[in-house]
């Protein structure tokens, strides 16, 4: 087991919440903003008009760390939904049908979801106006 690692659990799960989410937002900027990049011409407008705004908002919800579990429940589903009816489909195996990316989004976000914001977050400012938490979790 990685005890060396053990006193930055709070710190390292931080950083992983806010890189995922900082990663998701822009598969939305994407979609409703073309930044940094049109999405590509085969991305159906009712994927741009559902996804777009979850994708974005949650993203950004998550990566601040203001209401992070609820941000990434649906943010969870709507990868798990994008797995299954965009990828799933086409063969069994994520390595086969280029949903990797899909489905350890669903799962990273459903540990946010069960996790919360944590440290160095919106929702821990709030609580602890001095921006200590006295939670380790």
């Amino acid at each position: 087991m990685a005890e060396f690692m053990h006193p930055y659990t709070s710190q390292t799960y931080a950083l992983m919440r806010i890189v995922t989410g900082f990663l998701f937002l822009w598969h939305g900027a994407q979609k409703l903003l073309s930044i940094p990049t049109p999405p590509p011409p085969q991305v159906p407008s009712f994927v741009i008009a559902i996804a777009g705004p979850i994708e974005l908002i949650g993203g950004t919800l998550v990566m601040i760390g203001l209401f992070a579990g609820w941000s990434a429940f649906l943010c969870s589903g709507l990868m798990a939904f994008a797995y299954w009816m965009g990828h799933g489909t086409k063969a069994l195996l994520p390595i086969q049908n280029m949903g990797e990316l899909a489905a350890l989004y669903c799962f990273v976000f459903l540990y946010i979801s069960a996790r919360g914001s944590g440290i160095w977050s919106v929702d821990a400012a709030r609580k602890h106006p001095s921006g200590v938490s006295t939670s380790t979790r």
